[in-house]
C-alpha cells in the first residue's frame, strides 16, 4: 500500500510537470506596462517583475517604497525526504541594479516532488539590505513567503524588515519541511 502510494505520487508529479505550461501566469487580457526602474539588461527579470505586478497589483507600493529588492526569476526545488532549492537573481537598491545573488535552501521532512517558482525579496530599509549584501541576512522564523498562482492577501507586511513573495511557474510539490533560505550577494 505504501509503495503504491509513493508510485502514485511520483506519477502525479511527473504528469503535473509535463502538463503545466512552461511559463504560467501570463494573462493576455491584461496590458503589459513598462517597468519604470533602472533594470539591468536581463529581460527575464523584467518579465518576472511584470508578472508579479499582474498577479499582485499591490506590489507597486513595495517597488516604490522598499529600500531594495532581489528578484529570482527561476528557483528550482525538488526532494524526496531531503530536498533542495536553488536559484540566481538580481539585486536592486532604490530601483538601481547593484549586483547578483544566489539562493540555496536545504529542507528535511516529509516531501516529494519538484517545482519551479519565481521569488522577490523586498528590503524595507538600508540596514536589512546591508545585512543581505554582507551575507548576514537570514529571514526570521516568521518570514514565510506569500505563495500563490492567482493572487494574495493585500495585507502582507514586512517581517524583520523583509517581505517575500513567490509565484509558481510549474511542478507539484508535497511537503511539510523544516529549512531556511541562504543568500549570497555578488556586487556588479
Amino acid at each position: 500500500m505504501k509503495k503504491q502510494f509513493i508510485i502514485t505520487l511520483f506519477i502525479m508529479s511527473i504528469t503535473s510537470m509535463l502538463l503545466t505550461p512552461g511559463y504560467a501566469g501570463w494573462k493576455p487580457s491584461v496590458e503589459d506596462e513598462p517597468v519604470k526602474s533602472k533594470l539591468s539588461l536581463n529581460t527575464q527579470t523584467e518579465e518576472v517583475i511584470k508578472n508579479f505586478k499582474i498577479h499582485y497589483p499591490h506590489l507597486t507600493v513595495y517597488f516604490g517604497k522598499a529600500y531594495g529588492y532581489a528578484v529570482f526569476p527561476t528557483i528550482t526545488k525538488g526532494g524526496i525526504g531531503i530536498g533542495a532549492a536553488h536559484g540566481t537573481g538580481e539585486v536592486y537598491e532604490k530601483g538601481e541594479y547593484i549586483g547578483t545573488a544566489s539562493m540555496t535552501q536545504v529542507t528535511v521532512g516529509a516531501q516529494f516532488g519538484g517545482q519551479t517558482y519565481s521569488e522577490i525579496v523586498f528590503f524595507k530599509d538600508k540596514e536589512t539590505l546591508e545585512d543581505f549584501k554582507k551575507g548576514n541576512f537570514k529571514p526570521g522564523a516568521q518570514a514565510s513567503a506569500i505563495a500563490s498562482t492567482a493572487g494574495v492577501s493585500t495585507d502582507a507586511d514586512y517581517d524583520h524588515g523583509v517581505a517575500i513573495f513567490t509565484l509558481s511557474k510549474s511542478g507539484l510539490m508535497f511537503e511539510a519541511t523544516v529549512g531556511g533560505q541562504k543568500f549570497n550577494f555578488k556586487p556588479k
